[in-house]
């Protein structure tokens, strides 16, 4: 990728001294800027979905340490996962057309549980590894994702003007792509549900309330 093509714009006035204006960018994702210290990327193991009320969290775990570790937290505006989830299934079927269905990883038997007995968000972290520079997250706004035989990469972008630019770059090993898109279609459904029925907001003293969190591992 290289940087950014000049970016077209729509005014709501034709005018330029009628007064104040708006313009709306429009971004050349495909040639966003991809930073030195992004382009090597994250390698993950699996990941973990998050929603709050005004955000959606993506946690790539690197579990082949004890404690497992969050090597790439993603910080999504609930308008991009349903992007993002058709996306993942555009390429999920483009890679089954082409290398047949990812074989699934074996699940631990304390893991092989119903939806409704999942673990709390708060119990999950507890067996986590976060440290202090991923705990804030990366935020983007758009993705691109590409795969080969053994993994799906993930380049989360921020279209802000003047360049677009990859803010973070995730590589996820093929058999856990299905786990995960099915964790993202779960969660992005819950928060539509929330949307509908939202909970009572909690008193300035508490922290956000957050539901179970959706493991894809």
């Amino acid at each position: 990728m290289n940087e950014d093509t000049p970016d077209d714009y729509e005014s709501n006035s034709n005018d330029e001294n009628s007064g104040p204006h708006s313009q709306e960018i429009r971004h050349q994702q495909i040639s966003a800027l991809v930073p030195e210290h992004v382009a090597r990327g994250t390698f993950s193991t699996g990941a973990v979905v998050l929603q709050g009320g005004h955000e959606f969290i993506i946690d790539f775990l690197l579990r082949m340490t004890q404690p497992q570790q969050v090597a790439a937290r993603i910080v999504l505006p609930p308008s991009v996962v349903p992007r993002l989830i058709q996306a993942l299934q555009e390429n999920l079927k483009k890679y089954e057309d082409r290398f047949g269905r990812p074989a699934a990883p074996p699940q631990p038997p304390q893991q092989q549980q119903p939806r409704q007995q999942q673990t709390s968000a708060q119990d999950l972290y507890d067996q986590l590894k976060l440290q202090d520079d991923v705990i804030s997250g990366t935020y983007a706004n758009a993705v691109m994702i590409g795969h080969t035989a053994t993994e799906f990469s993930f380049d989360f972008i921020t279209t802000f003007f003047p360049k677009s630019a990859v803010s973070a770059r995730v590589y996820l090993s093929a058999p856990n792509v299905p786990r995960f898109l099915d964790s993202l279609t779960h969660s992005f459904g819950q928060f539509q549900q929330r949307r509908q029925n939202p909970p009572t907001p909690p008193e300035d003293d508490e922290s956000p309330d957050y539901p179970p969190a959706e493991p894809s591992f």
